[in-house]
C-alpha cells in the first residue's frame, strides 16, 4: 500500500501532465495492490469453501444419522468430531495455502 501511495504522489507530481493523464498514472498504481488484494482474496474464498463443504458433509452425516434412529447425544458427538476433524484437516492446509499465496504475490513484483 505504501508503494501504491508513493507512486500515486508521484502522479501528482507531474504539472505536466494533463488530469487524464495524472489519472491514468494512478490507476496503473492501483493496480498492483488490486491484484494483490484479488489473489489473497481468492484464496482465501477457496479455503473457505472447502471448509464449508467438509461441515456440511458432517451435518448431512448427522441428520442422517438422526433418522436412522441415532440417538441425539451421539450424533452430537459424530458431528462434533466431525467438524474438529474439518477444523484439523483444513488447519494443516494453511502452511500451503500461505505459500501458494507467497509464491503468487511474489511474481507480482
Amino acid at each position: 500500500q505504501g508503494a501504491m501511495f508513493r507512486c500515486s504522489a508521484r502522479c501528482c507530481e507531474n504539472s505536466a501532465a494533463s488530469m487524464q493523464q495524472v489519472q491514468q498514472c494512478i490507476e496503473r498504481c492501483h493496480a498492483p495492490l488490486a491484484q494483490a488484494q484479488a489473489i489473497v482474496t481468492a484464496e482465501l474464498e477457496r479455503f473457505q469453501d472447502r471448509l464449508s463443504r467438509c461441515t456440511l458433509h458432517c451435518n448431512d452425516k448427522a441428520k442422517d444419522a438422526l433418522e436412522a434412529g441415532g440417538g441425539e447425544a451421539r450424533v452430537r458427538a459424530q458431528l462434533d468430531a466431525c467438524v474438529a476433524a474439518c477444523g484439523d484437516d483444513h488447519l494443516r492446509l494453511v502452511p500451503a495455502m500461505a505459500k501458494k499465496m507467497k509464491d503468487s504475490l511474489a511474481a507480482l513484483q
